[in-house]
């Protein structure tokens, strides 16, 4: 596995740009949003009239397909909207750390093409009210047509000392989560890249948003929920895979480990065996993922205003 990260948008990915040389017309929010492409959506078209209609600042769209022809069609029917192609494998952290990294506004909207996209999703006045609570992300009340209340909100607990995340359906204005479901959210962008971005080179969807969100929290900033930001996925919420890999081991070595000690984070060098026992690795590449994570918290040691165990003891007070 690569070594952690130590800079924002540390690793670049081969792509292809086409269109947003032209600024969005009567654009009117302060804010951009990033539309992650990754079905084949039939309503690519009315997707992005909409997100135009909504007045972004600025617009970058994914496209998942770099053999789809229509992306030139669609950046010449709106030369405000900047198309970006991957041309290699990349995940959603990479693709999410690209567009925070070229966008100039506050804050930056992280939409999917499954949820529905309005001409009205994100008003001047809500913006106004979501901005007000000055927290590093808000996500939206996520409902489907046949499920208006599944999970939306995570809670952290231990289980027989294990990280244990309970996902609850009790919505309440301004209630803390643990992370954003499925990236979604209104992220603040100076936040986002002092946070340091997504970790690219954790490839699960699941522990590469945790990952993030957890550091965020442990690092003195906090994610909500919103009931009047709501959005409705077109189909089905998306099925987690939670299972343990070597992804949840760098998890584990960057937001579990650490102890938070006079004012600042670290990883005990007596905390190695705890490790290698649960890495499923042999010793020495145990010993090298290990001495990578102390040289990362110790890089960032003075970032951390506690660690886990207190997060999890005072969630909710926090």
């Amino acid at each position: 596995m690569n070594t952690i990260p130590l800079t924002f948008n540390q690793r670049q990915i081969n792509r292809t740009v086409l269109g947003g040389k032209e600024s969005v017309p009567d654009a009117r929010l302060a804010v951009s949003v990033i539309l992650l492409n990754k079905g084949g959506s039939h309503y690519r078209i009315q997707n992005l009239e909409n997100l135009v209609k909504c007045g972004f600042e600025s617009i970058i769209s994914f496209e998942s397909d770099p053999d789809n022809y229509n992306i030139e069609d669609f950046a010449q029917r709106f030369p405000w909207v900047r198309f970006i192609v991957p041309l290699e494998p990349a995940t959603d952290g990479d693709l999410i750390n690209i567009a925070m990294s070229e966008v100039k506004s506050d804050y930056v909207l992280v939409l999917r093409d499954s949820v529905q996209i309005t001409g009205d999703l994100l008003t001047a006045r809500l913006c106004e009210r979501l901005a007000e609570q000055a927290v590093y992300c808000i996500a939206p009340h996520l409902v489907t047509e046949h499920a208006p209340a599944f999970p939306n909100v995570f809670v952290p607990s231990v289980k027989k000392s294990e990280l244990l995340v309970i996902p609850e359906t009790r919505i309440v204005d301004g209630r803390t989560t643990l992370f954003p479901l499925d990236y979604i959210g209104l992220y603040d962008r100076q936040k986002f890249i002092q946070l340091g971005g997504y970790d690219y080179t954790i490839l699960s969807p699941y522990w590469q948003n945790l990952d993030l969100s957890f550091r965020a929290w442990l690092w003195g900033e906090r994610i909500t929920l919103s009931t009047v930001f709501s959005l409705a996925y077109r189909g089905e919420p998306p099925a987690e895979d939670t299972s343990a890999s070597l992804y949840s081991g760098r998890f584990y070595l960057k937001n579990l480990l650490p102890r938070f000690t006079d004012d600042h984070g670290t990883i005990p060098r007596s905390s190695f065996f705890a490790y290698y026992r649960r890495s499923g690795c042999g010793f020495f590449e145990s010993l090298n993922q290990f001495g990578d994570a102390r040289a990362w918290v110790e890089k960032n040691k003075y970032r951390f205003r506690f660690d886990a165990p207190h997060l999890i003891e005072n969630w909710g007070k926090l």
